[in-house]
């Protein structure tokens, strides 16, 4: 017996059972019996300094515990218990982190990351909703969608929408380019993405909202600039106080966010 996967054609031995899928995988996020659980709410960040500012909010009163090697603390905002992670740097080490979230309990995930602006008038410090997503990381190509787009939950992204609309930040919503080759964001590549409207350029989104969509877990985030590339040179602002300022407010409006949330009633 054999099937086609892209060009190679792979035999199967006779043995497998009828029931049993080609595509299915041998390895499948569970979890261990030394695993705590975490809360139905998670905030996901990708950098130690974000994922501190969020700690000095919540103000957790237990010592991290790793998954991964990223850290997990349980605090509550609004009312509501969250658990905060980080730092899951990256596609495959985020999706990692993100499918052993899930099986420990996690049905909202919202992820708090930077990026870099595609777009003149996006500026460092303005923030961005990702309303969908383009592709050119690994990770997301493992995991199909049968025709669905690699969006966030609508639900989730309407309520970060809400919430920025009330604010009096700088803020626009649109497509993301995510990309493992953080250094090979060419200026053919950065002129063809701006051609079609895409805002910035990030290295997570678009893998976690198609594991999102493929497990039936709700992903959606909110991104930072940090810095910009419209005109080809690049321009970092990761330091500046606007982009500190910025990245204070957005982590304000990811916990609100999630304390908002009221996906299957939990």
């Amino acid at each position: 017996m054999s099937y086609k996967l892209g060009s190679i054609s792979l035999d199967c031995p006779e043995t497998q059972n009828p029931g049993d899928s080609p595509s299915a995988a041998i390895i499948n996020p569970t979890r261990e019996a030394w695993d705590d659980p975490v809360t139905a709410r998670v905030i996901l960040t990708f950098t130690l300094p974000d994922y501190r500012y969020l700690c000095r909010l919540v103000q957790p009163s237990a010592s991290p515990r790793y998954v991964y090697n990223c850290a997990l603390r349980e605090g509550r905002w609004g009312g509501r218990p969250i658990t905060l992670t980080a730092p899951a740097l990256g596609a495959p080490y985020a999706v990692m982190v993100l499918e052993k979230l899930m099986v420990l309990g996690a049905r909202m995930v919202l992820a708090l990351g930077w990026c870099g602006s595609l777009q003149s008038h996006l500026k460092i410090g303005d923030l961005v909703l990702p309303s969908t997503t383009v592709s050119t990381e690994g990770t997301s190509r493992h995991y199909p969608l049968d025709g669905q787009a690699p969006d966030p939950d609508p639900g989730l992204c309407g309520v970060l929408r809400q919430l920025l609309e009330a604010s009096d930040h700088r803020w626009q919503e649109g497509p993301v380019w995510s990309t493992d080759g953080f250094y090979r964001e060419t200026a053919q590549l950065v002129q063809a993405y701006q051609a079609q409207g895409v805002l910035g350029v990030d290295m997570e989104m678009a893998a976690l909202f198609t594991v999102g969509r493929f497990r039936q877990v709700s992903v959606a985030g909110l991104l930072v600039v940090s810095d910009e590339l419209a005109t080809l040179q690049w321009k970092p602002g990761y330091r500046s106080e606007r982009f500190r300022q910025a990245r204070d407010q957005a982590a304000r409006l990811v916990l609100a966010a999630a304390a908002e949330w009221d996906g299957d009633h939990v």
